[in-house]
């Protein structure tokens, strides 16, 4: 085993056991030090979001906001002079986007069940009680009664539940936006998504997909401050990891982290 500093950030990239029966965190110096217990303040590169979860990340940002705009201009007109061929090429637009906007989410949807242990569903719902107990403990140190961040290299389990609450909004946005859609006669839409608007009506229907857009945002703008928050407070490259794929761990953390362990040899680099 042997560490070399990353260039530009002062962390260790630890490089795989020579043998399958040293693990990284086990791994020893010339001198025959054990690192973890030597060294549990040093930073090793932890590779934690996958290519996929980045670039369906990025995608879906792209599209909330080419769809926020398109969408209100759709229910707004507000350019001058308004012409059909303006309003045909925004609608354009925005049905492209959304389609790209669904495979995206059928994508990060397989990665569920594909990626590893910080893309998995089990990194969104609880399935053991130390899971369960951070959400106490993280809405604590939100709320300034705790001093410390839960131990988490993932995502934390407070963050967890609002993504799958984000979720579930992108579903009901798809589906009132296609609903709207089979408006304009379809025959494929009409006949999967018809239905909606029969039952709700279409008014119903443009008024939750309208307040749905504006949750969406709210959420975005919370997204952006905590991260930026959170990031600042555990100074492991929270916000470039969305970007690199990599974290900045002590080597104490990653062993305590809930989603860590010794057993998180395939993660270092």
């Amino acid at each position: 085993m042997e560490t070399s500093a990353v260039p530009g950030t002062g962390a260790a990239s630890v490089a795989p056991a020579a043998s399958p029966d040293v693990h990284p965190f086990d791994a020893v110096t010339p001198e025959h030090e054990l690192l973890l217990s030597a060294h549990p303040w040093q930073r090793v590169r932890v590779y934690v979001w996958e290519v996929p979860v980045r670039i369906t990340h990025w995608v879906t940002v792209a599209c909330v906001i080419i769809l926020s705009f398109t969408g209100g201009y759709i229910a707004d007109p507000f350019l001058i002079p308004e012409t059909g061929a303006t309003m045909g090429i925004i609608r354009f637009v925005h049905m492209l986007t959304a389609y790209v906007f669904v495979c995206s989410g059928i994508v990060r949807t397989y990665w569920l069940f594909r990626g590893n242990r910080f893309a998995q569903w089990r990194a969104f719902i609880p399935t053991n009680r130390k899971h369960l107990n951070e959400f106490r403990s993280q809405t604590g140190w939100y709320l300034f009664i705790r001093r410390e961040l839960p131990g988490i290299l993932g995502h934390n389990a407070l963050a967890a539940a609002t993504y799958m609450v984000v979720f579930f909004l992108f579903l009901v946005q798809t589906l009132t936006g296609f609903a709207l859609e089979a408006q304009h006669g379809n025959p494929v839409v009409v006949t999967l998504f018809g239905w909606i608007a029969n039952g709700l009506g279409v008014q119903m229907v443009r008024v939750i997909h309208h307040v749905v857009m504006w949750m969406i945002l709210a959420f975005m703008i919370h997204h952006v401050y905590s991260a930026l928050l959170v990031d600042h407070v555990e100074k492991n490259g929270l916000m470039s990891s969305i970007f690199s794929g990599f974290k900045f761990a002590t080597r104490r953390d990653v062993a305590a982290a809930r989603d860590g362990g010794i057993e998180l040899e395939e993660m270092l680099r």
